[in-house]
């Protein structure tokens, strides 16, 4: 029997990872539910992978075991196709469409992001791929992609946390300046 609801979230450095599992934690923890989070900066500040897992009930440790994911927030495609170990047979994978190359490689030998997304598809049925950085320069700021990503992590069947939690997280986590962005971006997707 599975003790706890777990979500991995990947990207690169700068792209609110962090944060993200951040306000999920809150929003756990305003629900009166146990939960752990872990960060991976890796090499962050020089583009590289940074992960979050975040586990949500009575989880025996920090780190997610291979195979156990829940849920996937992945905010970049290539980082969505290194992290699949984690995932359960058809986890939720919401996948931001947008690639951002790795410092050592070029955008050459960056694989083509539907072939990303089709292997991706092999490892679960409930994937959903959308252009997130889309969503969030329509909201008003680019760096709420994140909180785009959220949004439709929250609408997946099963999200152990209510809207209305993530959003009062939100508001207690994010700059007051950009709350209504992120709300905006947070929605754009529901």
């Amino acid at each position: 029997m599975k003790l706890s609801y777990d979500i991995y979230i990947c990207g690169v450095g700068g792209q609110g990872i962090i944060k993200a599992g951040e306000i999920i934690g809150w929003a756990a923890m305003k629900e009166g539910m146990d939960v752990v989070m872990s960060e991976i900066h890796g090499m962050a500040q020089r583009g590289g992978g940074v992960s979050t897992e975040v586990r949500i009930g009575k989880a025996k440790g920090t780190i997610i075991p291979s195979g156990h994911a829940d849920l996937m927030m992945a905010f970049e495609p290539l980082e969505a196709l290194r992290a699949v170990e984690k995932m359960r047979k058809d986890a939720y994978l919401i996948v931001n469409l947008t690639p951002i190359p790795p410092f050592n490689i070029s955008l050459r030998e960056y694989p083509p992001v539907d072939e990303i997304i089709a292997e991706l598809g092999k490892f679960s049925r409930n994937l959903y791929a959308f252009d997130a950085d889309r969503v969030a320069l329509e909201a008003g700021h680019p760096l709420s992609m994140n909180m785009a990503i959220l949004g439709a992590a929250t609408a997946t069947p099963g999200f152990p946390l209510s809207e209305d939690a993530i959003i009062e997280s939100m508001r207690e986590n994010l700059p007051e300046r950009l709350f209504k962005v992120n709300l905006k971006a947070f929605k754009g997707v529901l």
